[in-house]
C-alpha cells in the first residue's frame, strides 16, 4: 500500500485530536526501544510516497557539534533565499523544536495532522516503527508537503543504521568523533567511526572536523573506497580565532577562498570547527552548482539560532544552560566557561544520564566550580544524585560544597540561595536537565509530564 504524501486525505481519529494525546502516542513508541537498521524506515518511506526524495539535503553526523553545524548550514541557506527544513534531536523543552522550516517550529496542529496521517497509513501493516523512525518520517513528510528547497538532517545516533540514512544528500558531514552511545555503536573509536562513516554515499563529498589522526585515516579510506572527495579540517580548510565573548565567536576562515572576521552567534572556541565545517559545506554546494553568496555565508553565521548551547536564560540570577552530556563536550564547556568568566565563581547544577561516563563528564566541570549541586532530571535513565555525589568525593580536589536534591527545580532553588555577587549558575550534564530549567524559567512544555504519565500508565497494566 502506498499513499501520495502531498494529497493524502485523512480522517482525524477521535483520540488523536489533541497535541498532548499525539505526543503521548509518540512517546509510547519508545517501548519498541532503539532498533538500529534501515528496513523499517525504507518500508515507511515507500508507504508514504518517498517524501525524502523531494528535496535537496545535507546529512550531518558526529559525536559533538552536530546541532551547531546543522543550524549554521540551515541559516546560510536561508540567507540565500532558500526554503530550508531543519531536523535535529533531542529537543530541550518542546517536541516542536525537532522539526523546523526557516527557523519556525512545526505547529502543534501539524504534529497532530502528520502523526495521524502516518498512523493511518501503517494501520494494518506489520510495521512497528520506533519513536525515532516515526519522527523522522514526520519530518520528511512535513518538508515534502511544504516544498522545502533544502533539508539539513542531523542523525539521531551513529549513521550507518540511523533512520535518517535513507536520504541521498548533496554533502555528508561528520563533525567529530569521540566515545558516546558505546552500548549501541561500539566500545572503541574505530567502531564508532565506522558507524558514523555509514552516511558517506558514493560520489558525495564528505566534510569532516574530526581531529584524531586514526579517525581521519579511517574516514579517508572509507571515502576513497566510495569515490567520495573528503575535505578535512586543518588540511583543505581551517579557521583561526580572533576573539569571543558570551554571545559570539569571531574567526578568520581559509578554504576555497579566505573570509576575514566571520562571526558565529554562538560562544566557544570549539564553535570555530563547527562554523568552518558549515562554511566549507556551503563552498562545496556552490561548486556543485547551487547559488550561495559570500554575503549569505557571513550573515547566516551571524544569525544562527540554537538553544541549549551556552545559553543565557536568566540575568538575575545569572543562569547558563548547556546540554554537554559526554566527556569531550564537558571539557569544551569547562574550557569556554573558564575563558569567558575568569573572575566569576561557578555554582554547578549537574544532572546526567546514568549510562554515560559519569566520572569523565564530572572531572572538567568540577575543576571550574566553587560548589556543585547534583540532581536528577525527570527521566528513567537519569543517574541518582547519591551516585553522582559518591563519584565527586573520589575526585582530586573536590569542591568544598557538594549538595544534592531529588529534582531539578529544588536544585535551582538551592542554587539561587547561594548565588551572591560574582557567581554564575551553570546547568549541564544532559539536555533533559537543561530543558527542565528552561521550562522553569517560562518555556512551555508538556513532555516531562507526559513521560511521567506514560510510565505511570504502564506501571498499572
Amino acid at each position: 500500500m502506498t499513499v501520495d504524501y502531498v494529497s493524502f486525505k485523512f480522517n482525524m481519529i477521535s483520540d488523536f485530536n489533541k497535541y498532548d494525546t499525539t505526543i503521548s502516542y509518540l512517546y509510547s513508541l519508545q517501548h519498541h526501544g532503539i532498533k538500529l537498521g534501515l528496513a523499517n524506515i525504507i518500508k515507511l518511506m515507500n508507504i508514504l510516497g518517498e517524501p525524502h526524495n523531494s528535496f535537496n539535503s545535507v546529512h550531518v553526523a558526529g559525536t559533538n557539534g552536530k546541532g551547531s553545524t546543522s543550524a549554521a548550514i540551515a541559516s546560510i541557506l536561508m540567507k540565500n533565499g532558500f526554503k530550508v527544513g531543519l531536523f535535529t534531536s533531542p529537543h530541550l523543552v518542546s517536541f516542536t523544536e525537532r522539526i523546523q522550516i526557516n527557523n519556525l517550529r512545526i505547529d502543534k496542529s501539524e504534529v497532530i495532522r502528520i502523526a495521524s496521517m502516518i498512523r493511518d497509513a501503517i494501520a494494518g501493516t506489520d510495521l512497528n516503527p520506533t519513536f525515532f523512525e516515526f519522527v523522522t518520517a514526520m519530518a520528511f513528510c512535513y518538508f515534502a508537503q511544504n516544498n522545502v528547497d533544502w533539508a539539513v538532517v542531523e542523525t539521531g545516533m551513529g549513521g550507518r543504521l540511523d533512520a535518517t540514512n535513507v536520504i541521498l544528500p548533496q554533502a555528508s558531514i561528520i563533525t567529530n568523533i569521540s566515545l558516546d552511545h558505546c552500548e549501541f555503536l561500539g566500545n572503541d573509536i574505530s567502531d564508532i567511526a565506522f558507524e558514523k562513516a555509514g552516511i558517506i554515499k558514493p560520489g558525495i563529498p564528505l566534510i569532516t572536523a574530526s581531529r584524531l589522526p586514526n579517525v581521519i585515516k579511517q574516514l579517508s579510506d572509507i571515502a576513497n573506497s566510495r569515490h567520495s572527495e573528503i575535505h578535512i579540517y586543518n588540511k583543505e580548510f581551517r579557521g583561526s580565532l580572533l576573539h569571543m565573548d558570551n554571545k559570539q565567536t569571531a574567526f578568520n576562515y581559509d578554504g576555497f577562498k579566505n573570509f576575514s572576521n566571520l562571526s558565529i552567534s554562538l560562544p566557544g572556541k570549539y564553535q570555530i570547527y563547527n562554523a568552518c565545517t558549515a562554511v566549507r559545506t556551503c563552498e562545496i554546494l556552490k561548486a556543485r552548482g547551487f547559488s550561495i553568496s559570500d554575503e549569505s555565508i557571513r550573515q547566516g553565521l551571524q544569525n544562527v539560532n540554537l538553544e541549549g548551547r551556552l545559553e543565557w536564560i536568566s540575568q538575575s540570577p545569572p543562569v547558563i544552560v548547556d546540554g554537554a552530556h559526554n566527556p569531550e563536550a564537558a571539557f569544551s564547556l569547562s574550557e569556554t566557561i573558564g575563558d569567558l568568566f575568569p573572575d566569576k565563581k561557578i555554582i554547578l547544577i549537574a544532572g546526567i544520564m546514568g549510562d554515560k561516563d559519569l566520572k569523565e563528564i564530572l572531572i572538567p566541570l568540577i575543576n571550574i566550580s566553587e560548589s556543585v549541586i547534583v540532581t536528577k532530571p525527570k527521566h528513567e535513565r537519569a543517574a541518582l544524585p547519591d551516585r553522582l555525589e559518591k563519584i565527586i568525593r573520589t575526585l582530586k580536589n573536590p569542591p568544598a560544597s557538594i549538595m544534592k536534591t531529588d529534582t531539578v527545580n529544588e536544585a535551582l532553588e538551592l542554587a539561587k540561595t547561594h548565588c551572591v555577587k560574582d557567581r554564575i549558575i551553570l546547568v549541564t550534564g544532559s539536555f533533559y536537565t537543561a530543558g527542565e530549567v528552561k521550562e522553569i524559567f517560562g518555556c512551555s512544555a508538556v513532555l516531562s509530564d507526559l513521560r511521567e504519565q506514560i510510565r505511570n500508565e504502564e506501571a498499572t497494566k
